[in-house]
Order: structure tokens, then C-alpha cells, then sequence
């Protein structure tokens, strides 16, 4: 008789090994969180402390609730983690604690779980997550403070758009972190450095941040060209708001964004455009959140239309 252990198993090709894991990979993603996350705490001090650890801790108890009902093992590989610190960076620091853990139980059950789990969202949890406590509590998730000292202030986008007679920040300030907006999102520095590493480690594809951020550069050197701003005006757009942390970290998720390189060249365009309309034209002066959910939408129409074809078939073949 033969022995169950000695049977081929056959599977379909492409049969590639890779040293990569999932938890490597999460692992690698929070590496390059940290240069945002030290950012935060050194701005932002305990308030942005408390929102994160909200966050985070929320995220994890709520996976472990959701893995126990649905009767599955915990696979370790920190992705709830990821979705709570994610979450605490779009989010005001002056955010009550519990508005932030509330949150996170939405991103996780909601937007994760209910759709199946990880691997089977459509929709990046931690913007959902966002995009629920802006709808629910919109004037204390607009309400933005200063770094270090805590004053009450409008974001620097808030001032562009509402020219609400406060002095916009510069540029240089921008780029390193000293102005008010969300806890994980004010230096660009930080998350440049974040976003070059997960490249670096070909967790995510360039083409995604790169017409993602290329997009917004252009459309806005032309409006500011009309408007006679200077060229400040489009390296502004790039550093201010949440466009870095989306571009890196939001819109190259695995699992919510094409896998295909012509549709990820499309997706990062049309977030590009989106993030423009809103800011200039849309209600709020942010855009970045609801431009990346918006092209999560049409993802899977995005690879069917750019998906090969198969080698030897006739065009028009079922």
C-alpha cells in the first residue's frame, strides 16, 4: 500500500519559492511606520500617545473577538497592528480616546472581517475606519492643534482653501512636521523615509505612489501656472495633508489595490486626480481618503480590463 506521505502533490504552475512571509512583510511595514510614528510623538507628545494606544490595542482585541467567533486561528502576522497605527495617523491628536477605539472596532469588524477577513476586503480598512468617525464626528475630527503647543488651529490645506487669514505654513515646515493636521501625516520627511524602505524591500510597486503623487504634482503646477503662484504651490499639495501616508501606505495596499502594472498606473492617476478635485473643488479641503476608497471601488474593473492575455489566444475568445 502506498504511503500517504510518498503522493506527488500537484498544483498549478507558477511554482516560485520566496523567502517572504506575510508576517515578514507586516514586519516590514511597521520598520517603516516608525520614522512617522517617532515624528508623532515628538510633535504631538501624549495626546498623539494615547490616540495611537487606543488604536492599536482596539484593533488587536477586536481581531482576536472576530478570530474567536468565526472559529479561526490567528495567523500572527500583525495586520491589525498595521490597520490601528494606520488609523491613529489620520486622526486628530486632540481625538477623545474612545472616539479612536471605536474607530478601530469599525476598520476591524466591519470593514475587515464582515467581508471575510484579510485577503478578502475591498475596501482599506483604516479609511473606512476614518471615514466612519468623520461622518459620525465631524467637528472633532476637524479640529486640529499645533505642534508642541497644543493651540487650536486650521490645517494648513484648511487655510489654503478657506483663506481663513492665518498664516500658512512653509514650506520647510511642511516638509520636517511642525504644523497641525493629523497625528501621523505632518512630516513628510518621515514618511518618505517609510515609503523608500517598503520600495527598497519590494513590498510595494512604484507605480502606485509614483503616478499617485506624480498626478497631484502636475495638475497642481498647472493650476498654480494659471493662478500665478509660484512653485511652491504643487510641492506644497505633496507635503501638507495626508497625501505621503496615503500614496506610501494606503493606496499600495495588497489586497485593495491592482495587481496588474497597467491598472496600478491607472489607480495611482485616478487617486491623483480625485485628491485635486476634492482639494480644490470638493467640501473638504483633504481628499486623499476618500480618492483612495473611491478607486478601491473600481479595482476589480481595473484589472479586468488590463489583465493579459493568454499567450496563444485569439482576441474575442471566451
Amino acid at each position: 500500500m502506498t504511503n500517504q506521505k510518498d503522493l506527488l502533490v500537484v498544483t498549478s504552475a507558477p511554482h516560485v519559492h520566496s523567502p517572504d512571509s506575510v508576517p515578514n512583510a507586516m514586519r516590514d511595514v511597521l520598520i517603516a511606520l516608525a520614522p512617522a510614528l517617532i515624528a508623532a510623538l515628538y510633535f504631538f507628545r501624549l495626546p498623539a500617545l494615547l490616540v495611537i494606544t487606543a488604536c492599536v490595542i482596539s484593533a488587536y482585541l477586536a481581531e482576536i473577538a472576530c478570530l474567536k467567533v468565526m472559529k479561526k486561528e490567528s495567523t500572527g502576522e500583525y495586520s491589525a497592528v498595521i490597520t490601528g497605527l494606520l488609523l491613529a495617523f489620520c486622526l486628530p491628536p486632540t481625538l477623545p480616546v474612545w472616539m479612536a477605539a471605536l474607530g478601530s472596532i469599525f476598520a476591524i469588524v466591519i470593514a475587515k472581517h464582515l467581508f471575510g477577513g484579510l485577503g478578502h476586503n475591498i475596501f482599506n480598512p483604516a479609511l473606512i475606519g476614518r471615514a466612519f468617525l468623520l461622518a459620525s464626528f465631524p467637528v472633532a475630527m476637524t479640529t486640529w492643534t499645533t505642534p508642541l503647543d497644543g493651540i487650536t488651529t486650521a490645517s494648513p490645506l484648511g487655510i489654503m482653501k478657506e483663506a481663513a487669514g492665518q498664516a500658512l505654513p512653509s514650506l520647510n515646515q511642511a516638509f520636517f512636521g511642525s504644523v497641525s493636521g493629523s497625528i501621523g501625516e505632518t512630516s513628510a520627511l518621515a514618511l518618505i523615509l517609510g515609503g523608500l524602505y517598503l520600495l527598497y524591500r519590494g513590498h510595494i510597486d512604484w507605480r502606485i505612489p509614483g503616478t499617485f503623487l506624480g498626478t497631484v504634482f502636475i495638475l497642481t503646477s498647472l493650476i498654480g501656472a494659471y493662478q500665478g503662484q509660484g512653485i511652491w504651490y504643487p510641492f506644497f499639495h505633496l507635503c501638507a495633508g495626508g497625501l505621503l501616508l496615503g500614496a506610501f501606505f494606503m493606496a499600495t495596499d495588497w489586497v485593495t489595490s491592482p495587481v496588474t502594472k497597467r491598472g496600478r498606473i491607472l489607480f495611482g492617476m485616478g487617486c491623483g486626480m480625485l485628491v485635486v478635485l476634492i482639494r480644490l473643488k470638493g467640501g473638504y479641503p483633504e481628499g486623499v481618503a476618500y480618492s483612495i476608497l473611491l478607486m478601491n471601488v473600481v479595482t476589480p474593473l481595473i484589472d479586468r480590463y488590463t489583465k493579459a492575455r493568454v499567450f496563444g489566444r485569439v482576441k474575442g475568445d471566451a
